[in-house]
């Protein structure tokens, strides 16, 4: 039930428009289809997640063998009529089913997805790639994207705490700071996803989770935790927490020389704060209360990520941070 739920969502034109539209996604997988061409020629390659199939016309306008498009969602019935439309139906097929149920009766050269959820992990659809991967991928196969890194940073954000608690300590001239309590359950309960500048970010990044899709397991995915330590490099108050990632477009490891080829040359898709906004943006996980910092003050603490037993496409968080000696969790 929770799995019809989730992929009856993608049968909406308004989330493929959405990440379409999205310039930094669409542009960097078509430039890593074209940078692995030499590897897609000629091959049979599987799109996990089709969607409206245009990953997998890409492939096709570079000469994959086939294509076996697959999505679980209604709207693999227009990936089929868009694939018709482009007269590719001898090329791409599109199978309307879940990877875990569909059959593919031959070995596959090249996996390619765009799995990614909010703050990484969301939706668990790299799960599917992972099954496809294990079903069906060719040894030495080529899986696109390569590698996936999640971090984490304190930030400040003055402006976006003005606008939603502050606002309500004078409306009109009305004391309104009974409805604080409220407002800070309201807008900081959860996880937002949002755009900030690099310049609410108060120090290095930390690595929360490395994800190498050649090799990372279903079961890695359930729980990730992480330690950090950050120094706070400047006086700012500490508003909560922003999460981003970045994925790479790799080949396979080379089994000689135990290495990727030409790892310089990796194509990078990241939604980090500094670089141009994608529809991932980032995931803030605001506190109740800000921390004032000083500079060079240390802010130490966990987080735990792990899939809800509810319905494993849903995620727990649960952050724990000190600073100033005074320990919270959220």
């Amino acid at each position: 039930d929770f799995d019809k739920a989730y992929f009856q969502s993608y049968s909406h034109v308004g989330i493929h428009e959405e990440m379409i539209k999205d310039r930094v996604r669409t542009e960097t997988y078509k430039a890593a289809i074209t940078q692995h061409q030499n590897s897609i020629a000629g091959k049979v390659v599987v799109d996990v997640g089709c969607g409206t199939g245009i990953l997998s016309i890409f492939c096709a306008q570079v000469g994959a063998k086939r294509v076996y498009a697959v999505d679980a969602s209604e709207i693999a019935i227009q990936a089929s009529a868009v694939v018709k439309a482009n007269n590719l139906s001898d090329t791409v097929i599109v199978l309307h089913g879940r990877v875990e149920d569909v059959e593919i009766d031959e070995g596959v050269d090249v996996i390619i997805s765009e799995w990614m959820g909010y703050m990484l992990l969301y939706e668990s659809m790299l799960e599917s790639v992972i099954t496809a991967r294990d079903r069906w991928l060719k040894p030495g196969g080529l899986i696109l994207p390569s590698s996936a890194t999640l971090y984490m940073a304190p930030v400040t954000h003055t402006d976006r705490y003005r606008d939603s608690i502050d606002f309500w300590r004078n409306v009109y001239g009305i004391d309104m700071s009974a409805m604080l309590a409220l407002a800070k359950q309201c807008a900081f309960e959860e996880p937002s996803v949002e755009t900030i500048s690099g310049e609410n970010v108060l120090t290095w990044p930390h690595v929360v989770k490395q994800v190498d899709c050649y090799a990372v397991t279903i079961d890695e995915l359930k729980s990730v935790a992480t330690r950090y330590r950050f120094k706070s490099m400047m006086r700012a108050p500490l508003h909560g927490f922003a999460f981003w990632f970045d994925v790479e477009f790799n080949g396979p490891i080379d089994s000689q020389r135990k290495k990727r080829s030409n790892p310089n040359e990796a194509l990078v898709l990241s939604t980090a704060p500094e670089d141009p906004p994608t529809h991932w943006q980032q995931t803030l996980i605001y506190l109740y209360e800000p921390v004032d910092l000083e500079q060079d003050q240390l802010i130490e603490g966990s987080v735990t990520l792990s899939q809800s037993k509810e319905n494993p496409r849903f995620m727990n968080i649960r952050l724990e941070y000190a600073a100033g000696g005074r320990a919270f969790v959220k």
